[in-house]
């Protein structure tokens, strides 16, 4: 059965009704889901094995039956490795539909259906006795229901729950304890993310808001691969603290805590942000530990397990606070039931911070719910605002008429810093009108630039003071990409405006082109390869799973990911693919591309990264993608800012290197759908 369903076209910013099966969401959630990174965690795996074995044992030499409550079981992996390391019954708890059902499928292909009992429910919703899910209570608790943030995913309300209903007093755990570090630093790098900072426009300084600066930003943690953060990127204020353990063989609480470490500072700096990750132990003797830390933590970085669920955190300060080497200093974390926060305190002023510890940091500047961490870094990034401001200075004059479009952006702002005659700028929403409107206010230009809540279609000129635009000007930035040719929008807008547009207009960025490389990740792949076996079971009904709801359609398309956070080598040279002209308006009628890209390095191919890549003007281009030319050993440097797609090869091919064989790609953009068709193939030259 299909249905038409009503969806924002991020690309010609129309409300699209498209006739879908009603199975997509089904599928697009599985197709997402990178279930099989878990299953590919090798480490994890071979932890969890260990602690259930110990765990199976410690209650045999008690005499007594192992009972099993495995909640959110996936695939059922850990239910089996309990029924193999000699557990007497598993009831194991999965509250996502598809997941169960494919749970169900392996453990009967394992030989493991008299033993596990599959119960597709919320964990809080099992019952147990004679009539119940549940025959008896459990003695020995296996979960996995952690997040980067150890408790984002409902980790402690579930915990609480079994406690209270579903498990013995006394029962096992596997893990048994998690226990959560944390280090204080100055970063640059990381600050940017968190804070609007001055900007240098050709001896005029541009400065934040001050309600910004006071704000604490948005409460939400960042999770990245702080892997890919060189520790020369932050200068460490504290030693790595121990803030808190959690006993999950004992009642636990989902109420509010807070928990605080003192320290000396080992270095003074600004103290602005919190680098975060946690340990499990899966014995009460914490002898077989499962790591989150960064990979710079181990003796040898190359050693450290990779993993993509769960990841580090990184904690922004409510406050940048300057701090001097060897003062006594508190860190203090503080949890509800699915999140944390953390604050600082100087031993000199306890008493002022008592108040607000149970306070969670929430926004009230709107900036941060208007600019996401990695448009922060984006308007921070110094070398991108020369570019634009170079560019700026080639196309403006005092006469110009300047109309911006791009959400949220500084460039309106610049224009006027410049010396346009009139900036305008269509602001996508009234949050975001009123962060550039405290910008210019705290710069001293309020109504230097007049914006407006307006679509670029229903923009008329007696909104523009019967002005034509001499200069239409975009980032492109639009909140609503999620791949990086949906910043094609802009073009869709220069279309809606042409007029509106002076015959001679400039036009800025001038085009765009829509870059490819095929590369070799270090492991990405992990989120898209089948499994196979696990641990010595048969997992494939799951990849099975994975691959229809990817036929579906997913398997046809890119998918956004931030590749500075995911080392890859190129194993063929980058090509420019297709050019739009934003000088012209969007042509009716489709148009295509296609060729290929010989491989010149020994490798296996993954798949191909996508980017697009702005011409301001004839000479300066910004690049959302590589950000350096491709070294000769083919290490790629990606820009932090904005994501790349990825199309994943549903094989992955050894190239010998030499050019015999290459990927050929065909490329369609469709101008009705807003759309960029794509198929990538390995052929021989």
């Amino acid at each position: 059965m299909k249905t038409f369903c009503g969806r924002a076209n991020p690309t010609t910013g129309a409300l699209d009704w498209v006739e879908e099966s009603e199975e997509y969401d089904y599928h697009q959630e599985i197709a997402r889901s990178c279930f099989a990174d878990m299953l590919h965690d090798h480490d994890r795996n071979e932890k969890y094995f260990k602690g259930i074995r110990a765990a199976v044992s410690r209650i045999k030499d008690r005499g007594e039956r192992v009972v099993v409550l495995d909640i959110g079981t996936g695939t059922g992996l850990l239910s089996m490795m309990a029924v193999t390391a000699g557990a007497d019954f598993c009831y194991a708890v999965e509250v996502f539909k598809p997941m169960a059902e494919a749970a169900q499928s392996i453990v009967k292909k394992n030989n493991f259906s008299d033993k596990i009992k599959i119960i597709n429910k919320h964990s809080s919703d099992v019952t147990v006795g004679p009539d119940g899910d549940m025959q008896e209570q459990a003695n020995l608790l296996i979960t996995e229901l952690f997040d980067t943030e150890l408790i984002g995913e409902g980790a402690l309300p579930s915990y609480e729950h079994a406690h209270q209903h579903l498990v013995k007093a006394g029962c096992e755990a596997v893990p048994h304890r998690a226990t959560i570090y944390a280090q204080l630093v100055e970063s640059e790098l990381l600050w940017r993310w968190a804070q609007l900072q001055p900007v240098e426009v050709e001896g005029a300084r541009l400065v934040p808001p001050p309600a910004v600066g006071r704000c604490p930003g948005a409460h939400s943690v960042c999770d990245i691969q702080l892997s890919q953060v060189s520790p020369t990127n932050f200068t460490p204020l504290s030693p790595l603290c121990t803030m808190f353990s959690v006993d999950f063989s004992k009642p636990v609480s989902s109420a509010f805590q807070s928990h605080s470490t003192s320290f000396v500072a080992q270095s003074g700096g600004r103290a602005q942000v919190v680098l975060s990750w946690w340990d499990l132990d899966m014995d009460p003797s914490g002898t077989i530990v499962c790591s989150m830390a960064p990979s710079w933590m181990y003796p040898q970085p190359t050693m450290a397990p990779w993993r993509d669920h769960w990841m580090q955190s990184v904690y922004f300060l409510p406050v940048e606070t300057q701090v001097a080497e060897q003062e006594e200093l508190s860190l203090t974390v503080c949890h509800d039931d699915y999140s944390l926060w953390y604050s600082l305190q100087s031993h000199s002023l306890q008493d002022v911070r008592a108040k607000t510890l149970q306070s969670r940091p929430s926004c009230t500047c709107q900036a941060h719910l208007v600019w996401n961490r990695p448009r922060f870094g984006e308007l921070n990034d110094r070398q991108r605002t020369v570019s634009y401001i170079a560019a700026l200075r080639s196309v403006l004059a005092e006469d110009r008429v300047c109309l911006s479009v791009s959400d949220g952006s500084l460039l309106p702002v610049f224009a006027h810093m410049l010396g346009a005659k009139k900036v305008f700028s269509l602001e996508n929403s009234r949050m975001s009108k009123q962060v550039i409107e405290e910008v210019l206010e705290a710069n001293s230009v309020k109504g230097g630039v007049a914006l407006l809540e307006i679509r670029p279609e229903q923009l008329t000129s007696q909104d523009l003071g019967g002005d034509q635009i001499s200069v239409l000007l975009g980032e492109p930035y639009f909140s609503t990409s999620l791949l990086p040719w949906h910043s094609l929008f802009f073009w869709y807008c220069r279309t809606a405006l042409a007029g509106l547009l002076r015959p001679d207009a400039s036009i800025l960025p001038c085009s765009a082109s829509l870059h490819v490389v095929a590369v070799e990740f270090q492991d990405l792949w992990r989120i898209r390869a089948a499994c196979g076996t696990c641990e010595g079971f048969d997992v494939s009904p799951m990849d099975e799973m994975v691959q229809r709801s990817l036929d579906f359609r997913e398997s046809r398309e890119a998918e956004p990911h931030p590749l500075w956070e995911y080392p890859c080598r190129a194993l063929t040279q980058s090509a420019a693919v297709m050019t739009f002209d934003f000088t012209q308006c969007v042509p009716e009628q489709p148009s295509s591309s296609r060729g290929s890209l010989p491989f010149i390095r020994i490798g296996r191919c993954h798949g191909v990264a996508l980017w697009m890549e702005y011409h301001l003007t004839d000479d300066v281009t910004v690049s959302g993608g590589l950000t350096q030319p491709i070294s000769e050993q083919g290490t790629c440097e990606w820009s932090r800012h904005r994501k790349q797609g990825v199309y994943f090869l549903r094989s992955a091919w050894d190239s010998s290197g030499d050019g015999g064989a290459a990927v050929s790609y065909s490329f369609t953009f469709e101008p009705s759908l807003g759309d960029i068709k794509m198929d990538f193939s390995i052929t021989d030259q």
